[in-house]
């Protein structure tokens, strides 16, 4: 008889928008849809590990890293780290921020696994937000995005802007796409977000039929890395890869629509 497939091991790091604060059920997580999206595409079942943690910021990313690495058994293939939005909330100073970051990805390198990170969204689409704090919340959030973004490359990691996430589609349906306490996202803008994530998990992981190469109809470049953050961080989705110093590439991956209704049987769910 053929042997089982060995689950391919996979992370979620973060704060609330990790954990799926928010949602009614455990399969409408961002965590849960990347994990099924990805079991999916690699036809082999997912071990998710979930350590984030609603309400942190980066400066638990450190914890959580240690977490997941104590288990030396589940060690991690990929992880994804969204992060950013309590930072901007809580003024913690971006250098900090990013140092925090950079340092969690660094560890998850070097014990061997792939990462993405979701970059810090456009805190200025929130609707609790007025002017003139919307205007600040939006400049902060974008810097820090951009920031993330160039820490991340400099350790091997990848990026997908979220920014706009929250932005557009969060702005046009503001009652569907965030959450009952019209601050996280609901399920659909958790969906949307994953739907953004998961072609570059799939990439990282070499799952994806799109190469790396640069399709300019889709507006990608090859850019300096500075450059290719503040461009990233000004459109979500746009994913920055690094290539050879100091240069980065800007992808925009296609997006596949993601079923966040039920929890597939082929990913198991473990918290810690």
């Amino acid at each position: 008889s053929v042997p089982p497939v060995p689950p391919l091991r996979f992370a979620m790091l973060g704060d609330s928008t990790a954990a799926g604060q928010g949602v009614r059920r455990a399969g409408q997580t961002p965590a849960a849809l990347l994990a099924s999206g990805l079991a999916a595409v690699a036809e082999r079942p997912v071990d998710l590990r979930n350590v984030a943690l609603p309400g942190a910021m980066s400066d638990d990313l450190d914890r959580q890293v240690t977490v997941l690495l104590a288990d030396q058994v589940r060690m991690p293939e990929v992880c994804v780290i969204m992060i950013g939005a309590n930072d901007v909330t809580h003024r913690l100073p971006p250098t900090q921020s990013v140092r925090h970051l950079a340092t969690a990805v660094r560890r998850l390198r070097t014990a061997g696994a792939e990462v993405v990170v979701g970059t810090c969204p456009d805190l200025g689409t929130v609707e609790q937000v007025y002017q003139p704090l919307r205007w600040l919340a939006r400049r902060v959030s974008r810097q820090l995005a951009a920031a993330q973004t160039i820490g991340v490359i400099e350790q091997g990691g990848r990026t997908v802007s979220l920014g706009e996430l929250l932005g557009p589609e969060f702005a046009a349906n503001p009652r569907e796409l965030f959450g009952p306490d019209n601050y996280h996202p609901s399920a659909e803008g958790y969906a949307t977000a994953a739907m953004a994530v998961l072609p570059t998990l799939c990439a990282v992981m070499g799952l994806w039929p799109e190469t790396d190469h640069l399709d300019a109809s889709r507006d990608e470049d090859i850019l300096p890395v500075a450059k290719a953050a503040s461009a990233a961080a000004a459109e979500a989705g746009t994913e920055v890869t690094g290539a050879h110093a100091p240069w980065a590439l800007l992808k925009h991956r296609r997006r596949r629509r993601i079923a966040g209704d039920t929890e597939p049987a082929e990913v198991t769910t473990r918290h810690g």
